[in-house]
């Protein structure tokens, strides 16, 4: 059955300072859409077929990134429960947004890209099931793509760690890209997925590992088994998010079709179909998780919080000791044949591949005058022949305070929403590197980790699937971005990946922010537009939105 909408609405998508709308490179979204009576679930629990006649037909306004107005006409699809057998469908439900018409100009999304964007932050519970049309799902059921990742919700636990902003303090899908995606005639799936703070009656944890990215997985076999019938280009999904989401992104593209998580998958009663992706988007990704101690000290160990209080300097030193070991041992050799990586050249090789190109590039498109002023005020910066140059210590010094204590993720006292994430159980919180747990300081006697604990790293990290034996389900093409200012994470998380698809003969594009923190994406339209050409998609007449 067809639903009409019957009364108006208004929705305004600012530029917010939080990671889900932050720094969209001026963009001013603006969206007016038409609502009715919401539909009823277009597939129920136990049925994963889609319907193709459940939807509500809305309009929206949409102001691409030179300032243009596009009117937009698309039919939404509510709350689709992606499995079989879900554990929650709150959260384990999808929407699904296909353009009909543009500017006034019919159009044809049946084999157009899809724009799979996830709205985690955090690694918190994200749902689209109270959204009302695109965009709008969020953490903790519908806060928005930038809450915080301690967000509460009815079904989440106020009491996680992490949920005074520790870690992960922003996140969430970039509600721009599936905007500018739909205006550009892409369909665009937000699925939600179960998050680490989800506790049923019995006081047990159900959204934590591997919960989240078993989820989104089951979201592409759905989207993948009603090939033909779901609108849109089933071959040629693109995945996005940002930072516990980026890392979700970046892993759902790298394990495609994996078999380490069939068993997961059965359970929930996923479709029989593939899980692999064409394309991966990933905005800040939290990821690599049991190496983040280490990365981020060999990053920031030197930066004083915002206290002005150094952090224990014997902990920083053996945790950059531990990324010295572990970065020799990935052998990734960095892009446009810098050589093999590791803790002696990271730093040279940040500045010469990232940062100095990213300053370039921000200081090029300043006015003559601000671009005097900007130096005036930053002179660790040299400006000779249109290039920018510094040093790696004057760019820490520039960056400032470290955003997180030591260590970053797996916290001695389990505070951290990253040992959430690990809990099991009833257990809320676990350690997940031998590190910590020795240093812990809730009481603990364990001497070794929890014999599941190994199992559950393999399937959170993008890294296994990308070095070793590289999946060969794995998606090919990449797109990474991350602020300069970031230090949530380690600025060499994500050259890492990038590196180790690189050398595998994927297609990278990855680039830094200048002077960007968490969550910032200053360049959609170029993605959208970067989504178009390694699909092949050719925008038909008033589908095409600009740059």
């Amino acid at each position: 059955m067809k639903h009409r909408a019957v009364k108006r609405r208004s929705v305004v998508l600012g530029l917010g300072a939080t990671a889900g709308v932050a720094a969209v490179g001026g963009i001013a979204l603006s969206a007016q859409a038409s609502g009715g009576t919401s539909p009823s679930s277009s597939s129920g629990a136990g049925s994963l077929t889609f319907d193709p006649d459940a939807y509500t037909e809305l309009t929206t306004t949409v102001t691409d990134t030179a300032g243009d107005e596009h009117a937009v006409t698309y039919h939404f699809w509510k709350a689709i429960t992606y499995v079989a057998k879900p554990v929650d469908a709150t959260y384990q439900s999808l929407n699904v947004s296909v353009p009909v018409e543009i500017d006034g100009t019919a159009v044809d999304a049946s084999n157009a890209p899809i724009l799979f964007a996830n709205s985690v932050g955090g690694y918190m519970p994200s749902s689209v099931a109270d959204a009302t049309g695109i965009g709008a799902g969020g953490m903790g059921g519908g806060t928005g793509g930038g809450a915080p990742s301690g967000a509460p919700s009815a079904s989440a636990s106020a009491s996680a760690p992490g949920a005074n902003g520790n870690t992960n303090a922003t996140g969430g899908a970039l509600s721009s890209n599936q905007l500018l995606a739909l205006a550009a005639g892409y369909v665009v799936v937000e699925p939600g997925a179960r998050g680490r703070t989800l506790k049923n009656s019995a006081g047990e944890y159900y959204g934590v590992a591997p919960a989240a990215i078993v989820d989104l997985k089951a979201a592409v076999r759905y989207v993948r088994a009603n090939k033909g019938v779901i609108p849109g280009d089933t071959d040629r999904i693109v995945s996005a998010g940002t930072s516990a989401g980026g890392a979700l992104s970046s892993l759902l593209g790298a394990s495609g079709d994996s078999p380490l998580y069939d068993r997961y998958l059965e359970e929930l009663g996923a479709a029989d179909a593939s899980d692999a992706i064409f394309a991966t988007g990933a905005w800040c990704p939290i990821t690599d998780l049991e190496h983040a101690d280490g990365s981020y000290e060999w990053n920031w160990g030197g930066n004083a919080l915002s206290t002005g209080k150094q952090v224990d300097q014997t902990v920083s030193k053996t945790l950059r000791s531990q990324f010295a070991e572990y970065q020799a041992g990935l052998k990734l050799k960095g892009l446009n044949g810098f050589g093999t990586l590791n803790a002696r050249n990271y730093d040279e090789y940040l500045v010469k591949q990232y940062l100095e190109p990213s300053a370039t590039t921000y200081l090029a498109a300043l006015s003559d005058t601000a671009r005097e002023t900007y130096l005036a005020a930053n002179t660790f910066i040299t400006w000779k022949n249109g290039r920018a140059g510094f040093s790696w210590a004057d760019f820490l010094t520039h960056v400032g305070a470290r955003k997180k204590t030591v260590p970053a993720f797996d916290a001695f006292d389990l505070s951290a929403g990253e040992n959430n994430e690990f809990g099991k159980g009833t257990v809320i919180s676990r350690h997940f590197t031998a590190y910590s747990l020795k240093n812990d300081t809730t009481g603990l006697t364990a001497k070794r980790l929890d014999n599941d604990i190994p199992e559950m790293l393999r399937l959170m990290n993008p890294m296994y699937f990308l070095t070793d034996k590289p999946n060969a389900g794995r998606s090919k093409h990449w797109w990474i971005r991350l602020g300069t200012k970031d230090s949530d994470t380690s600025l060499t998380v994500s050259a890492n990946i990038a590196a180790a698809a690189h050398g595998l003969g994927d297609d990278v594009d990855h680039l830094y922010y200048w002077d960007q923190g968490h969550g910032a994406n200053t360049d959609p339209g170029d993605f959208i537009a970067w989504i178009a050409k390694v699909t092949g998609h050719r925008a038909k007449s008033g589908s095409q939105v600009k740059k």
